[in-house]
């Protein structure tokens, strides 16, 4: 069976750390070989670094990249992967790519899977593909995401996400979660059997309970209410205290029902829930940097009720108390 054709897509917001991890994986067949009887004797993807021309590709950071053909010379290809891409402004500007965005569009005509690498998805929804679908990116540039792509149903805590009718438009999460992607794709096309030992041998890891863990929770504070920014500022003080919900309420001088809705218009979260994301957040703060009990922690950021902690951290976290203090609290040297 002849090698599937994956082109690895190289642009100047692209990160090379994402580009060339993708790029070794996919190319470590030959390595591989004899490692495990899962791992084909002839290499089942042939990987090129495409770009609008051929040539260097000045990176993200400075770095370089050479991309091995342009788009006018790439053929028929299986997988497209874009990789993570850095956002200096903060925001993606549509529309500095038509050609490349038109030959994804082509290429997805022709049958191949269209593959993003966390940050990459604001490349591969310039070609609406992905309206009206789920897709995923990482957290940090979930609202800059939404702001110029409010048709993708966005899911941050996602590690990864594949739709369409072939499940051909596949998104991966948070940075390192291409590994998920490099593995999902190995698996999906190779065998799981050699998915484990590309995993084995690289060390690479599957983000097996989502990226919840791993979400830092920011408040939208964009939204221009200035009674709920006032709301805000009081809660992400005083969100230990009892009844916080009541109390800020008493303060903004309006009525429940009217503060409530305000709340939850501006920030996207009701009061309660908006509670309950700061006091996990300082949680997962204090399971990271002290090795405070979990019920005494439960306790210091409002929760009287330990049992109820718990569960509410594993609901928003993915993970229990327990397990995220061991994968995030530093170990001792």
């Amino acid at each position: 069976m002849p090698p599937l054709q994956v082109s690895l897509i190289a642009i100047p917001e692209a990160s090379i750390s994402t580009l060339h991890g993708l790029y070794d994986v996919l190319n470590a067949f030959e390595m591989l070989s004899g490692v495990d009887e899962a791992i084909p004797v002839s290499a089942p993807f042939r990987v090129q670094i495409v770009a609008a021309e051929a040539g260097p590709v000045r990176l993200a950071g400075g770095p370089t990249a050479q991309a091995h053909c342009g788009i006018a010379d790439a053929g028929k290809t299986d997988i497209v992967i874009v990789p993570s891409v850095v956002l200096c402004d903060g925001a993606w500007a549509r529309g500095r790519y038509p050609a490349l965005v038109e030959w994804l569009a082509q290429a997805h005509r022709r049958g191949a899977l269209l593959c993003s690498a966390c940050s990459g998805v604001f490349l591969l929804a310039e070609t609406r593909l992905f309206d009206g679908r789920d897709a995923t990116i990482h957290w940090s540039y979930a609202s800059a995401f939404r702001a110029v792509f409010p048709d993708v149903r966005l899911f941050p805590e996602r590690t990864l996400v594949a739709v369409g009718e072939r499940s051909e438009l596949v998104t991966s999460g948070a940075s390192m979660s291409w590994h998920d992607l490099v593995l999902y794709l190995i698996a999906r096309h190779v065998g799981p059997t050699a998915a484990q030992t590309v995993a084995r041998f690289f060390a690479l890891q599957w983000h097996r309970d989502g990226l919840g863990p791993y979400i830092v929770f920011e408040g939208r504070r964009d939204h221009g209410d200035a009674a709920a920014l006032a709301a805000q500022d009081w809660l992400e003080k005083h969100f230990s205290v009892g009844n916080p919900v009541e109390e800020v309420v008493r303060r903004s001088g309006m009525a429940e029902r009217t503060f409530k809705r305000r709340f939850t218009e501006a920030t996207g979260l009701a009061p309660l829930s908006y509670v309950q994301q700061l006091r996990v957040a300082d949680a997962k703060r204090r399971l990271e940097r002290t090795r405070a009990p979990v019920d005494e922690i439960g306790w210091r950021v409002g929760y009287e009720d330990s049992a109820f902690f718990r569960r509410l951290f594993k609901r928003i976290t993915g993970v229990s108390p327990a397990a995220y203090r061991r994968q995030f609290q530093i170990p001792p040297c």
